[in-house]
C-alpha cells in the first residue's frame, strides 16, 4: 500500500502508467478496435491518400489502406517485439549477471568482459549491423534486438548480486550447508529483481523505438504487415502534401515510448529513493 501510495503521488508516472494501459489495451482488441481490420492490408487505389475524414479519421496511405486501422493493429506488433526481445533477454542476461557476481575467478571475468565488448558498441549501431547480416523480416530485427540487449541485465544483476555475495546472510547460508543454485534463484535472485524490472520497463519504451528504426531503415517488417517505422518510411515521398500519413504512426510511436519511460522512471524512484532525493 505505501508503494502503491508513492507511485500515485507521481504524476509522470501515473501517466505513463496511462499510456501504457491504454497501448496494451488497445493491442489486445485490436480487431474490434481497427474501424476496417479485414482491409487493412488490402489495396484501395481510388482512396489513396484521401486526408483525415468521418469514414477514415487519420486519412489513408499510398495504396488506399486506412490509416487509423493500420496504427491500431501496429500496436500488436510493437508490443510483441518489446515482450519477446526484453523477455528473451533477461532469460539470457539475468542468470549470466547472477553466476558472474556470485562467482570469481577465469568464469566471471569472461563473462563480464564478453558483456562489456557488446555494451561498449552503441546498440542501435550493432542492431542494425546485425539485422542488415542476417536481411530484412521481422525475425532478424528481433534476434539482433535481443542479441544486443542481455548485456543491459547481466550488467544490473552482476553489480546486484556482487554486492550481495559478501552479506552476512550469504555467508550464513554457506555455512549451514545451502547449495550454491539455491543461494543464487531462492536468495540471491529476489534481491535483484527491483532494478531488472525498472530496466525492463524502459527497454520496452525503447526497443519499440529501435525496431520502428529498423522497420523504417527497410530491415524490420516488410509490407503489408501494419508496422509504424514502415508506415513513415512509406510516407516519406508523398510529404509534406500528405503529412497525415507519417503523422499518427510517428505519433504512436512517440506516446507508446514516453509511457513506457515515464513509467519506467518512476518505477526507478520507487526503488531506488536517493534518486528522488537528489532532485
Amino acid at each position: 500500500m505505501l508503494v502503491l501510495k508513492k507511485f500515485a503521488k507521481d504524476k509522470p508516472a501515473v501517466l505513463g502508467a496511462f499510456i501504457v494501459l491504454i497501448v496494451v489495451v488497445v493491442a489486445i482488441f485490436a480487431p474490434l478496435l481497427a474501424p476496417y481490420p479485414g482491409d487493412a492490408a488490402a489495396s484501395h487505389l481510388l482512396l489513396r491518400l484521401k486526408p483525415p475524414s468521418a469514414a477514415h479519421p487519420f486519412g489513408t496511405d499510398n495504396l488506399g489502406r486506412d490509416i487509423l486501422s493500420r496504427v491500431i493493429l501496429g500496436s500488436r506488433g510493437a508490443l510483441a517485439i518489446a515482450l519477446l526481445v526484453v523477455g528473451t533477454a533477461m532469460l539470457i542476461g539475468v542468470p549470466l549477471g547472477l553466476i558472474a557476481g556470485y562467482s570469481r575467478g577465469w568464469l566471471s571475468e569472461t563473462n563480464m568482459r564478453i558483456t562489456d565488448v557488446f555494451l561498449a558498441v552503441p546498440q542501435l549501431i550493432l542492431a542494425l549491423a546485425i539485422a542488415q547480416l542476417m536481411g530484412p523480416s521481422l525475425q532478424s530485427a528481433m534476434l539482433a534486438l535481443t542479441l544486443t540487449y542481455w548485456p543491459f541485465f547481466t550488467r544490473i544483476v552482476y553489480a546486484e548480486a556482487r554486492r550481495l555475495s559478501a552479506s552476512l546472510f550469504i555467508d550464513a547460508l554457506q555455512c549451514i550447508g545451502a547449495g550454491t543454485t539455491r543461494i543464487l534463484f531462492l536468495h540471491v535472485l529476489p534481491n535483484c529483481i527491483s532494478p531488472v524490472i525498472v530496466r525492463a520497463t524502459i527497454g520496452m519504451g525503447f526497443t519499440i523505438l529501435v525496431a520502428a528504426v529498423l522497420g523504417f531503415l527497410g530491415m524490420g517488417a516488410t509490407p503489408p504487415d501494419p508496422d509504424w517505422g514502415l508506415a513513415i518510411s512509406e510516407s516519406r515521398q508523398y510529404l509534406p502534401e500528405a503529412w497525415w500519413f507519417s503523422t499518427f504512426p510517428g505519433l504512436a510511436i512517440f506516446l507508446t515510448v514516453l509511457g513506457f519511460n515515464l513509467l519506467g522512471d518512476g518505477l526507478r524512484d520507487i526503488v531506488d529513493p536517493r534518486l528522488r532525493r537528489s532532485r
